[in-house]
Protein backbone atom coordinates (compact mmCIF):
# COMPACT_ATOMS: atom_id res chain seq x y z
CA UNK A 1 0.00 0.00 0.00
CA UNK A 2 1.21 3.50 -0.82
CA UNK A 3 2.83 5.34 2.09
CA UNK A 4 1.82 8.97 2.35
CA UNK A 5 4.50 11.61 2.06
CA UNK A 6 4.62 14.60 4.42
CA UNK A 7 3.33 16.73 1.53
CA UNK A 8 0.33 14.43 1.08
CA UNK A 9 -0.34 14.32 4.81
CA UNK A 10 -0.41 18.11 4.79
CA UNK A 11 -2.86 18.16 1.86
CA UNK A 12 -5.24 15.53 3.24
CA UNK A 13 -4.93 16.16 6.97
CA UNK A 14 -8.59 17.19 7.37
CA UNK A 15 -9.59 13.77 6.01
CA UNK A 16 -6.92 11.95 7.98
CA UNK A 17 -8.24 13.44 11.22
CA UNK A 18 -11.80 12.27 10.47
CA UNK A 19 -12.84 9.58 12.95
CA UNK A 20 -13.41 6.29 11.12
CA UNK A 21 -11.43 7.37 8.06
CA UNK A 22 -7.79 7.96 8.92
CA UNK A 23 -4.53 7.03 7.26
CA UNK A 24 -5.51 3.55 6.05
CA UNK A 25 -8.48 4.86 4.09
CA UNK A 26 -6.38 7.67 2.61
CA UNK A 27 -3.75 5.19 1.45
CA UNK A 28 -6.46 3.08 -0.17
CA UNK A 29 -7.56 6.15 -2.13
CA UNK A 30 -3.97 6.78 -3.21
CA UNK A 31 -3.78 3.24 -4.61
CA UNK A 32 -7.14 3.42 -6.38
CA UNK A 33 -8.04 3.90 -10.05
CA UNK A 34 -11.44 5.42 -10.82
CA UNK A 35 -12.87 5.63 -14.35
CA UNK A 36 -15.34 8.46 -14.92
CA UNK A 37 -17.51 8.29 -18.03
CA UNK A 38 -18.60 11.80 -18.93
CA UNK A 39 -17.09 15.11 -17.82
CA UNK A 40 -20.43 16.91 -17.97
CA UNK A 41 -22.93 17.97 -15.33
CA UNK A 42 -22.58 14.89 -13.10
CA UNK A 43 -18.95 14.22 -13.91
CA UNK A 44 -17.82 17.77 -13.10
CA UNK A 45 -18.42 17.76 -9.32
CA UNK A 46 -17.60 14.06 -9.04
CA UNK A 47 -14.22 14.54 -10.70
CA UNK A 48 -13.35 17.58 -8.60
CA UNK A 49 -14.13 15.81 -5.33
CA UNK A 50 -12.37 12.59 -6.32
CA UNK A 51 -9.20 14.46 -7.26
CA UNK A 52 -9.44 16.67 -4.18
CA UNK A 53 -9.86 13.61 -1.96
CA UNK A 54 -6.66 12.08 -3.32
CA UNK A 55 -7.73 9.22 -5.59
CA UNK A 56 -4.40 8.13 -7.07
CA UNK A 57 -5.44 7.66 -10.69
CA UNK A 58 -8.47 8.96 -12.59
CA UNK A 59 -9.34 8.18 -16.20
CA UNK A 60 -11.80 10.55 -17.87
CA UNK A 61 -13.84 9.48 -20.91
CA UNK A 62 -15.58 12.13 -23.01
CA UNK A 63 -15.70 12.72 -26.77
CA UNK A 64 -17.67 15.98 -26.55
CA UNK A 65 -16.36 19.55 -26.56
CA UNK A 66 -17.11 22.35 -24.12
CA UNK A 67 -20.01 24.55 -25.22
CA UNK A 68 -21.11 27.84 -23.68
CA UNK A 69 -24.48 26.27 -22.78
CA UNK A 70 -22.64 23.72 -20.58
CA UNK A 71 -21.05 26.22 -18.23
CA UNK A 72 -23.99 26.92 -15.91
CA UNK A 73 -23.79 23.35 -14.59
CA UNK A 74 -20.53 21.76 -15.80
CA UNK A 75 -18.42 23.69 -13.34
CA UNK A 76 -15.15 21.91 -14.04
CA UNK A 77 -14.92 23.84 -17.33
CA UNK A 78 -14.47 27.54 -17.98
CA UNK A 79 -15.18 30.09 -20.70
CA UNK A 80 -11.62 30.00 -22.01
CA UNK A 81 -12.01 26.27 -22.77
CA UNK A 82 -15.06 26.58 -25.02
CA UNK A 83 -14.32 24.33 -28.02
CA UNK A 84 -11.85 22.16 -26.06
CA UNK A 85 -12.53 18.45 -25.55
CA UNK A 86 -14.26 18.02 -22.20
CA UNK A 87 -11.95 15.26 -20.97
CA UNK A 88 -8.91 17.44 -21.68
CA UNK A 89 -10.55 20.50 -20.12
CA UNK A 90 -11.33 18.46 -17.02
CA UNK A 91 -7.75 17.17 -16.89
CA UNK A 92 -6.47 20.74 -16.79
CA UNK A 93 -8.77 21.61 -13.91
CA UNK A 94 -7.90 18.50 -11.90
CA UNK A 95 -4.17 18.90 -12.43
CA UNK A 96 -4.41 22.45 -11.15
CA UNK A 97 -6.46 21.31 -8.15
CA UNK A 98 -4.25 18.36 -7.18
CA UNK A 99 -0.98 17.66 -9.03
CA UNK A 100 -0.50 14.51 -6.92
CA UNK A 101 -3.18 12.69 -8.93
CA UNK A 102 -2.48 10.89 -12.23
CA UNK A 103 -5.06 11.94 -14.83
CA UNK A 104 -5.67 9.94 -18.01
CA UNK A 105 -7.77 11.32 -20.88
CA UNK A 106 -9.71 9.28 -23.46
CA UNK A 107 -11.38 11.44 -26.10
CA UNK A 108 -13.06 8.66 -28.08
CA UNK A 109 -16.66 7.60 -27.53
CA UNK A 110 -17.05 4.38 -25.57
CA UNK A 111 -18.97 1.63 -27.33
CA UNK A 112 -19.37 -2.16 -27.21
CA UNK A 113 -16.15 -2.60 -29.19
CA UNK A 114 -13.76 -0.72 -26.89
CA UNK A 115 -15.34 -0.37 -23.45
CA UNK A 116 -14.14 -3.71 -22.03
CA UNK A 117 -10.51 -2.86 -22.68
CA UNK A 118 -10.83 0.78 -21.63
CA UNK A 119 -12.31 -0.09 -18.23
CA UNK A 120 -9.85 -2.87 -17.52
CA UNK A 121 -7.91 -2.11 -14.34
CA UNK A 122 -10.42 0.36 -12.89
CA UNK A 123 -11.53 -0.21 -9.29
CA UNK A 124 -14.78 1.77 -9.62
CA UNK A 125 -16.66 3.24 -12.60
CA UNK A 126 -18.70 6.44 -12.31
CA UNK A 127 -21.32 6.67 -15.02
CA UNK A 128 -22.36 10.26 -15.70
CA UNK A 129 -23.42 9.66 -19.29
CA UNK A 130 -26.42 11.21 -21.01
CA UNK A 131 -27.52 8.31 -23.20
CA UNK A 132 -28.82 4.79 -22.69
CA UNK A 133 -26.48 3.00 -25.08
CA UNK A 134 -23.39 3.98 -23.07
CA UNK A 135 -25.12 3.13 -19.79
CA UNK A 136 -25.87 -0.40 -21.01
CA UNK A 137 -22.31 -0.74 -22.32
CA UNK A 138 -20.92 0.43 -18.97
CA UNK A 139 -23.13 -2.01 -17.07
CA UNK A 140 -21.96 -4.90 -19.24
CA UNK A 141 -18.27 -4.00 -18.86
CA UNK A 142 -18.59 -3.59 -15.09
CA UNK A 143 -20.33 -6.97 -14.81
CA UNK A 144 -17.60 -8.62 -16.89
CA UNK A 145 -14.83 -7.07 -14.78
CA UNK A 146 -16.71 -7.45 -11.48
CA UNK A 147 -16.34 -3.79 -10.50
CA UNK A 148 -18.87 -1.39 -8.94
CA UNK A 149 -20.88 0.82 -11.29
CA UNK A 150 -21.92 4.13 -9.68
CA UNK A 151 -24.80 5.53 -11.73
CA UNK A 152 -26.94 8.64 -11.65
CA UNK A 153 -29.30 10.45 -13.98
CA UNK A 154 -31.08 13.81 -13.99
CA UNK A 155 -34.46 14.75 -15.41
CA UNK A 156 -35.63 18.29 -14.73
CA UNK A 157 -35.73 18.89 -10.97
CA UNK A 158 -35.42 15.19 -10.10
CA UNK A 159 -32.50 12.78 -9.99
CA UNK A 160 -31.74 9.12 -9.33
CA UNK A 161 -28.61 7.55 -7.86
CA UNK A 162 -27.50 3.98 -7.16
CA UNK A 163 -24.53 1.66 -6.99
CA UNK A 164 -24.79 -1.42 -9.21
CA UNK A 165 -22.42 -4.25 -8.39
CA UNK A 166 -22.56 -7.63 -10.12
CA UNK A 167 -22.55 -10.57 -7.69
CA UNK A 168 -23.06 -8.17 -4.77
CA UNK A 169 -26.40 -6.64 -5.71
CA UNK A 170 -28.46 -5.43 -8.68
CA UNK A 171 -27.06 -4.23 -11.98
CA UNK A 172 -28.45 -1.55 -14.29
CA UNK A 173 -30.52 -4.08 -16.25
CA UNK A 174 -32.40 -5.04 -13.08
CA UNK A 175 -33.74 -1.48 -13.05
CA UNK A 176 -34.03 -0.97 -16.81
CA UNK A 177 -34.34 -4.40 -18.48
CA UNK A 178 -35.12 -2.83 -21.87
CA UNK A 179 -34.27 0.60 -23.24
CA UNK A 180 -37.02 3.21 -23.48
CA UNK A 181 -38.56 3.99 -26.85
CA UNK A 182 -36.51 6.48 -28.89
CA UNK A 183 -37.47 10.04 -28.05
CA UNK A 184 -39.56 9.06 -25.00
CA UNK A 185 -37.04 10.46 -22.50
CA UNK A 186 -36.23 14.15 -23.05
CA UNK A 187 -32.63 15.31 -23.06
CA UNK A 188 -31.24 18.12 -20.89
CA UNK A 189 -31.61 20.48 -23.85
CA UNK A 190 -35.33 19.67 -24.00
CA UNK A 191 -36.26 19.25 -20.32
CA UNK A 192 -33.75 21.71 -18.86
CA UNK A 193 -31.61 21.29 -15.75
CA UNK A 194 -30.41 23.40 -12.81
CA UNK A 195 -26.71 23.40 -12.00
CA UNK A 196 -27.08 22.81 -8.24
CA UNK A 197 -29.17 19.69 -8.90
CA UNK A 198 -26.36 17.99 -10.79
CA UNK A 199 -23.93 19.39 -8.22
CA UNK A 200 -25.72 17.61 -5.38
CA UNK A 201 -25.99 14.30 -7.20
CA UNK A 202 -22.53 14.39 -8.78
CA UNK A 203 -21.03 15.00 -5.34
CA UNK A 204 -23.03 12.05 -3.99
CA UNK A 205 -21.56 9.88 -6.76
CA UNK A 206 -18.05 10.80 -5.61
CA UNK A 207 -19.02 9.96 -2.03
CA UNK A 208 -20.26 6.52 -3.09
CA UNK A 209 -16.98 5.89 -4.92
CA UNK A 210 -14.96 6.90 -1.85
CA UNK A 211 -17.01 4.56 0.37
CA UNK A 212 -16.46 1.68 -2.05
CA UNK A 213 -12.72 2.30 -2.29
CA UNK A 214 -12.08 2.72 1.43
CA UNK A 215 -14.69 0.34 2.91
CA UNK A 216 -15.83 3.24 5.08
CA UNK A 217 -19.61 3.44 5.34
CA UNK A 218 -22.31 1.53 3.47
CA UNK A 219 -22.54 1.99 -0.32
CA UNK A 220 -25.95 2.54 -1.93
CA UNK A 221 -26.23 -1.04 -3.22
CA UNK A 222 -29.74 -2.47 -3.58
CA UNK A 223 -31.41 0.93 -3.27
CA UNK A 224 -32.29 3.79 -5.60
CA UNK A 225 -31.81 7.21 -4.10
CA UNK A 226 -34.42 9.59 -5.54
CA UNK A 227 -33.64 13.29 -5.09
CA UNK A 228 -36.36 15.92 -5.48
CA UNK A 229 -34.62 19.27 -5.81
CA UNK A 230 -37.74 21.42 -5.36
CA UNK A 231 -38.32 19.88 -1.93
CA UNK A 232 -34.69 19.19 -1.05
CA UNK A 233 -35.54 15.62 -0.07
CA UNK A 234 -34.17 12.14 -0.69
CA UNK A 235 -36.27 8.99 -0.84
CA UNK A 236 -34.88 5.47 -1.03
CA UNK A 237 -36.51 2.70 -3.04
CA UNK A 238 -35.37 -0.93 -2.59
CA UNK A 239 -34.10 -2.74 -5.68
CA UNK A 240 -33.54 -6.49 -5.71
CA UNK A 241 -31.08 -8.00 -8.16
CA UNK A 242 -31.62 -11.19 -10.13
CA UNK A 243 -28.45 -13.28 -10.62
CA UNK A 244 -29.89 -14.61 -13.87
CA UNK A 245 -29.91 -11.06 -15.25
CA UNK A 246 -26.22 -10.64 -14.41
CA UNK A 247 -25.37 -13.98 -16.03
CA UNK A 248 -27.33 -13.08 -19.16
CA UNK A 249 -25.63 -9.70 -19.53
CA UNK A 250 -22.18 -11.21 -19.05
CA UNK A 251 -22.92 -13.94 -21.58
CA UNK A 252 -24.82 -12.09 -24.30
CA UNK A 253 -23.25 -8.65 -24.08
CA UNK A 254 -24.80 -5.19 -23.71
CA UNK A 255 -28.52 -4.63 -24.15
CA UNK A 256 -29.22 -3.53 -27.71
CA UNK A 257 -31.75 -1.09 -29.09
CA UNK A 258 -30.74 1.93 -27.03
CA UNK A 259 -30.00 5.28 -28.64
CA UNK A 260 -26.36 6.35 -28.61
CA UNK A 261 -27.42 10.02 -28.51
CA UNK A 262 -30.41 11.58 -26.80
CA UNK A 263 -30.66 13.98 -29.72
CA UNK A 264 -28.26 12.96 -32.52
CA UNK A 265 -26.21 15.76 -34.07
CA UNK A 266 -27.19 16.70 -37.61
CA UNK A 267 -23.55 16.41 -38.63
CA UNK A 268 -23.37 12.74 -37.59
CA UNK A 269 -21.60 10.81 -40.37
CA UNK A 270 -23.66 8.55 -42.60
CA UNK A 271 -22.20 5.16 -43.41
CA UNK A 272 -21.78 4.04 -47.00
CA UNK A 273 -24.41 1.35 -46.45
CA UNK A 274 -26.95 3.93 -45.31
CA UNK A 275 -26.13 6.74 -47.71
CA UNK A 276 -28.25 5.39 -50.53
CA UNK A 277 -31.39 5.15 -48.39
CA UNK A 278 -30.82 8.29 -46.30
CA UNK A 279 -32.34 11.42 -47.88
CA UNK A 280 -30.05 14.40 -48.25
CA UNK A 281 -31.69 17.27 -46.38
CA UNK A 282 -30.71 20.76 -47.60
CA UNK A 283 -29.26 22.77 -44.71
CA UNK A 284 -28.07 26.32 -44.12
CA UNK A 285 -25.80 27.67 -41.40
CA UNK A 286 -27.31 31.16 -41.41
CA UNK A 287 -30.77 32.61 -42.03
CA UNK A 288 -31.03 34.83 -45.13
CA UNK A 289 -32.51 38.29 -44.46
CA UNK A 290 -35.67 37.78 -46.50
CA UNK A 291 -36.34 34.16 -45.45
CA UNK A 292 -39.58 32.79 -44.12
CA UNK A 293 -38.48 31.17 -40.84
CA UNK A 294 -40.63 28.39 -39.37
CA UNK A 295 -40.14 27.19 -35.79
CA UNK A 296 -41.25 23.55 -35.39
CA UNK A 297 -40.49 23.25 -31.68
CA UNK A 298 -43.12 22.54 -29.05
CA UNK A 299 -45.03 25.49 -27.56
CA UNK A 300 -43.30 25.18 -24.17
CA UNK A 301 -39.91 25.48 -25.88
CA UNK A 302 -41.07 28.48 -27.90
CA UNK A 303 -42.30 30.18 -24.74
CA UNK A 304 -38.77 30.21 -23.36
CA UNK A 305 -37.26 31.96 -26.39
CA UNK A 306 -37.97 32.33 -30.09
CA UNK A 307 -36.19 33.95 -33.01
CA UNK A 308 -38.08 37.21 -33.72
CA UNK A 309 -40.49 37.09 -36.65
CA UNK A 310 -40.73 33.31 -36.94
CA UNK A 311 -43.84 31.37 -37.85
CA UNK A 312 -44.71 28.91 -35.05
CA UNK A 313 -45.81 25.55 -36.49
CA UNK A 314 -45.02 22.50 -34.28
CA UNK A 315 -43.60 19.45 -36.02
CA UNK A 316 -46.53 17.11 -35.12
CA UNK A 317 -48.84 19.24 -37.26
CA UNK A 318 -46.53 18.82 -40.26
CA UNK A 319 -46.14 15.09 -39.64
CA UNK A 320 -49.94 14.80 -39.43
CA UNK A 321 -50.21 16.18 -42.96
CA UNK A 322 -50.63 19.93 -42.47
CA UNK A 323 -48.58 22.36 -44.55
CA UNK A 324 -48.15 26.01 -43.54
CA UNK A 325 -49.92 28.07 -46.21
CA UNK A 326 -47.16 30.68 -45.98
CA UNK A 327 -44.76 28.27 -47.73
CA UNK A 328 -46.61 28.41 -51.06
CA UNK A 329 -46.70 32.19 -50.89
CA UNK A 330 -42.99 32.39 -50.09
CA UNK A 331 -42.12 30.17 -53.04
CA UNK A 332 -44.13 32.38 -55.42
CA UNK A 333 -42.26 35.54 -54.43
CA UNK A 334 -39.69 33.72 -54.30
CA UNK A 335 -38.27 33.67 -50.75
CA UNK A 336 -36.20 30.91 -49.12
CA UNK A 337 -37.88 28.94 -46.35
CA UNK A 338 -35.74 28.04 -43.33
CA UNK A 339 -37.11 25.59 -40.77
CA UNK A 340 -35.55 25.25 -37.34
CA UNK A 341 -35.94 23.36 -34.06
CA UNK A 342 -33.65 23.12 -31.02
CA UNK A 343 -30.75 21.19 -32.54
CA UNK A 344 -31.61 20.41 -36.17
CA UNK A 345 -33.20 16.97 -35.92
CA UNK A 346 -36.88 17.84 -35.98
CA UNK A 347 -36.40 20.53 -38.61
CA UNK A 348 -34.72 17.97 -40.89
CA UNK A 349 -37.74 15.70 -40.49
CA UNK A 350 -40.03 18.60 -41.37
CA UNK A 351 -38.03 19.43 -44.52
CA UNK A 352 -38.09 15.79 -45.57
CA UNK A 353 -41.87 15.60 -45.11
CA UNK A 354 -42.41 18.80 -47.11
CA UNK A 355 -40.07 17.60 -49.86
CA UNK A 356 -42.24 14.50 -50.21
CA UNK A 357 -45.26 16.75 -50.75
CA UNK A 358 -43.63 18.49 -53.67
CA UNK A 359 -41.99 21.42 -51.89
CA UNK A 360 -38.52 20.47 -53.00
CA UNK A 361 -36.93 23.81 -53.88
CA UNK A 362 -35.85 26.59 -51.55
CA UNK A 363 -36.67 24.82 -48.27
CA UNK A 364 -33.83 24.33 -45.78
CA UNK A 365 -33.18 23.04 -42.28
CA UNK A 366 -31.16 25.33 -40.03
CA UNK A 367 -28.06 23.33 -39.11
CA UNK A 368 -27.70 23.11 -35.33
CA UNK A 369 -31.09 24.73 -34.78
CA UNK A 370 -31.76 27.61 -32.43
CA UNK A 371 -28.90 26.44 -30.20
CA UNK A 372 -26.40 27.14 -32.96
CA UNK A 373 -28.15 30.43 -33.80
CA UNK A 374 -27.90 31.56 -30.16
CA UNK A 375 -24.22 30.67 -30.02
CA UNK A 376 -23.59 33.14 -32.86
CA UNK A 377 -25.37 36.05 -31.21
Amino acid sequence: MTKLSPREISRYRRQLSLAGFGREAQEKLADAHVAVIGAGGLGSPALLYLAGAGVGEITIFDSDIVDVSNLHRQVIHNTANIGVNKAESARQALSALNPEVTINVVEERLDEHNIIEHLRGADVVLDGTDNFATRYNASWACAVHGIPHVWASILGFDAQLSVFYADHGPIYEDLFPIPPAPGSVPSCSQAGVLGPTVGVVGSAMALEAIKLLTSVGTPLIGKIGYFTALEGTWEYIPLVGNPDVTDRVRTTGPTSGAEAFEEPPTSAPVSAADSASTPRIPEVDDIPENALVIDVRNPDEVAMFAIPGTLKFPLPRIMDGETPEEIAQAQQEPRPVVIHCAGGIRSARAVEALNQRGFSEGIYSLRGGIDAWLDKQ
